[in-house]
């Protein structure tokens, strides 16, 4: 429904709220809203679907997800709770001990024994990494984790050769990198891990052969989102990207210009788009120019880069108890890559099964490698990968009869996976509090609020975080008009 220009506020029915993103937190935050009778709800979403950086699509005998794949935790988990109310928790499954037969092999076919795998590996494990370990650590993840598994591994009373101890660590500091998005642990902050709270229960809930998408259903109130958007049809407009906003000097609330010309009146913004976009926007994007304590909150919060690579065979050619393969890189092998363009290689933790996809592999690459091959075209990449299961692995790779990647990182509307903290937002004293913190007017009323992971103090980098950030801006304003109308 289009916003019309209206001076009447009086409550939710002429309220004119515009959201930018159609994530999660920008559907949690929409629905809310218009559940709690808000009527004139618009979501600009600038992709032609919803979802957001969740994004599950058909491949081999089901679908694979591009982006968010597992619900991380049971209790205080949202999505776990959601589910859990509706009675739809057959929607989701425990990772299996099974799937954690990961194997690991050198850079010269050599396949490491699991006698010493499990020692290392055990070694890595007992590292503590609780929040209260990293409470008081001023540093680095990097430095701390490097410090504590060195030191463990000098009391070992079997010793294992150092050389690869050291290759096995290293490919578990890139896997470390994937779950917190970052280019290095070495600019990941302590803080990071100390106040990220991690919800109780399994962290690896895989969603079967359905797919990470089962969430918007829910958040949507329907049963097939793709053709019926449930509370929110007619209320989402797609292909419209954002490229203005004026905040401050308009009478009647706030003005927001899209790239196609058009312009929109709203009496509340409630922007869900990426800290990537807003690192790369927010200057040209907003007008007055953001707060200073939210500059720093976008100079000093990162969004990092986590790619994956989809394979179908005609049939799986690895060992039936294999779930897939670490690749460690030897230091000769790895030098002489640095010198190729296959370098970016090194950004590659492994090659993985999925669930319910017997014929699928799954590579993961992290950081500034994943951002650089997002560059190359898909036939160059497809060649160089296989290029790399085939040195790693002794037998016989086939060709796959289809290949899929994602490529976050490129994409404007995006410009990343998810964020984390880094030295330099402690340096600047700032984090996601600032980042999520409303612009208002002189009398204390939201113009412009921010909401998505990154705004999450607690659960940044997750979905469950997202729609919490959307529930909480939509409550800001719900609040709002609530207290209005008892003030009168």
């Amino acid at each position: 429904m289009p916003l019309e220009a209206s001076a009447d506020l009086k409550g939710p029915q002429s309220t004119r709220i515009v959201v930018i993103g159609s994530g999660p937190s920008g559907l949690a935050a929409a629905t809310r809203l218009v559940e709690a009778g808000f009527e004139n709800v618009l979501i600009l979403e600038a992709e032609n679907r919803i979802g957001g950086r969740v994004y599950t699509v058909p491949f081999g005998d089901n679908v694979v997800d591009l982006g968010a794949q597992w619900c991380h935790g049971e209790k205080d988990n949202v999505v776990y709770e959601a589910l859990k109310r509706l009675n739809r928790l057959n929607l989701l499954e425990h990772t299996s001990e099974a799937d954690h037969n990961i194997k690991l092999v050198r850079s010269n076919k050599e396949l490491v024994s699991d006698e010493i795998a499990y020692k290392v590996m055990d070694l890595v494990q007992s590292i503590p990494m609780e929040k209260d370990d990293f409470k008081d650590y001023d540093g680095s993840v990097g430095a701390y984790l490097n410090e504590v598994f060195w030191r463990e591994f000098e009391k070992l009373d079997t010793k294992i050769d150092r050389v690869l101890a050291k290759e096995i660590f290293d490919n578990w500091k890139k896997e470390q990198l994937s779950v917190d998005s970052a280019d290095t642990l070495f600019e990941l902050a302590s803080s990071s891990k100390a106040d990220y709270w991690d919800c109780e229960g399994d962290n690896l809930l895989h969603w079967k052969d359905n797919g990470f998408h089962s969430i918007l259903n829910i958040l949507l109130h329907t049963e097939n989102y793709q053709t019926n958007l449930g509370l929110l049809k007619d209320r989402i407009r797609f292909n419209h990207g954002v490229k203005h906003i004026n905040w401050k000097s308009v009478k009647h609330g706030v003005k927001i210009t899209l790239y196609n010309g058009k312009v929109i009146m709203a009496d509340h913004l409630v922007c869900t788009v990426s800290l990537g976009v807003l690192k790369e926007n927010h200057k040209i994007m907003f007008e007055p120019c953001l707060p200073l304590s939210k500059e720093h909150a976008i100079d000093g919060l990162k969004l990092g880069t986590v790619n994956k690579f989809f394979f179908e065979f005609e049939k799986m050619f690895l060992p039936d108890d294999w779930r897939g393969i670490d690749c460690l890189w030897r230091d000769e092998d790895l030098e002489i890559l640095r010198e190729t363009e296959y370098f970016w290689m090194e950004g590659i933790s492994g090659f993985y099964g999925v669930a319910y996809q017997p014929r699928i592999l799954c590579g993961w690459i992290v950081g500034r490698h994943a951002r650089y091959v997002e560059t190359l075209a898909e036939e160059e990449v497809l060649k160089a990968l296989m290029w790399m299961l085939r040195k790693f692995l002794k037998f016989p790779v086939p060709d796959p009869i289809k290949f899929i990647r994602s490529q976050w990182y490129t994409n404007n509307n995006f410009r990343g996976t998810y964020s984390y903290r880094t030295l330099y937002a402690d340096e600047l004293r700032t984090g996601a509090w600032d980042l999520a913190k409303p612009m208002t007017d002189d009398v204390g009323k939201p113009i412009v609020q921010f909401a998505g992971e990154a705004t999450h103090s607690h659960y940044f980098g997750t979905v469950h975080g997202a729609i919490e950030t959307g529930w909480r801006e939509a409550d800001r304003l719900i609040t709002y008009y609530e207290m209005k109308k008892t003030s009168k």
